[in-house]
């Protein structure tokens, strides 16, 4: 459990390179630049994680939210695009079926692509991030509230917890994590990717984002679902055959629910649209696809019980920093 000097907490989502949309959403939660680090006089500001790719200013964006992390002014949580730079940035041992612990194929190479590009010319800085993502915890728990980017397992957690006596991994873990079907592989797709089903009858979605996915990803606090759809957490929606398939009990056996008697709960990653609203009364999205043209998404935590609707907080990224084009230079420029 972690403690603070603060008096409230700014939770920040997925960030992806959109170091414009961030600076502003700093100075609109009253964050402001002190001696080269942005502060807050009596607030902390907590990322959930995905800094990194498909934005067009990662380099930069990593350095404003490390330097906070690094004076306290902010605290993180490790994303899976963080995880898999790791991986696709670090050498197999001997055994293992290809040279890096994440495979060098074009699908991964696609999504890390503007990671690779934007720090290859600083090889300081690359060694220097991998080093920071490697020590980053991949979860927290304060008194009345949790922070993990995809979901929270607390079972996973809680053995975890008996094993590393820490929030964090080191080399080895990262080294067995990347051998499917073992427990650290097992707890880092659980929290940072979270809950997901096979989609039935070996079917396959091509999704927005052009992948070819064989599974969908899924909710992680309904009670008792009794339907595919039912479940459903992602932008692209199921096929009405597949909504209206019935969970087996195999598929029931791979979801969890996060009841909400439980801590509040704020979490990335899902690629979310809209107006930033609760997804249940204690649980958060802070994912509102930035770097789709989306919102830049944080709230505003203090003391409340539940999560409140008011207390969202965000930059339109489309309104706010894609116009007019001329004046904002590079992050206007396709994905932002």
């Amino acid at each position: 459990m972690s403690t603070s000097r603060f008096s409230g907490y700014d939770l920040i989502g997925d960030v992806h390179g959109c170091a414009v949309s961030l600076t502003l959403l700093l100075d609109r939660l009253g964050y402001r630049l002190h001696k080269g680090v942005y502060r807050h006089p009596t607030r902390q500001a907590i990322f959930l994680g995905d800094i990194v790719d498909r934005g067009p200013r990662i380099r930069e964006a990593l350095h404003i939210v490390r330097d906070m992390v690094e004076a306290g002014s902010a605290l993180i949580v490790m994303g899976n695009h963080e995880y898999n730079y790791l991986c696709y940035s670090t050498p197999s041992p001997e055994g293992f079926a290809h040279p890096w612990l994440r495979e060098h194929n074009p699908r991964h190479h696609r999504i890390l692509e503007q990671t690779i590009e934007q720090l290859a010319n600083h090889p300081e800085d690359q060694r220097d991030f991998l080093k920071w993502f490697l020590d980053m915890p991949l979860f927290l728990e304060f008194e009345h509230f949790r922070v993990v980017h995809a979901c929270w397992h607390q079972g996973l957690i809680d053995q975890f917890l008996q094993t590393r006596q820490c929030n964090h991994i080191d080399a080895d873990f990262l080294i067995r994590s990347a051998v499917e079907g073992t427990f650290e592989w097992t707890i880092m797709d659980r929290l940072l990717r979270g809950t997901h089903l096979r989609l039935p009858n070996g079917e396959v979605m091509v999704s927005g984002d052009g992948y070819r996915r064989h599974f969908f990803r899924t909710r992680f606090w309904v009670r008792e679902p009794q339907f595919m759809g039912d479940v459903v957490f992602q932008p692209d929606p199921l096929p009405e055959h597949i909504a209206r398939t019935r969970l087996s009990t195999e598929n029931r056996a791979d979801l969890i629910c996060y009841d909400e008697s439980e801590k509040l709960l704020f979490i990335g990653h899902y690629w979310c649209d809209g107006k930033p609203a609760p997804l249940a009364p204690n649980i958060a999205c802070l994912d509102y696809s930035a770097v789709k043209y989306g919102k830049l998404v944080a709230y505003r935590l203090d003391d409340e019980p539940v999560i409140q609707t008011e207390k969202f907080v965000w930059v339109d990224v489309e309104k706010e920093v894609a116009q007019p084009a001329e004046l904002l230079g590079p992050e206007q420029g396709g994905m932002t």
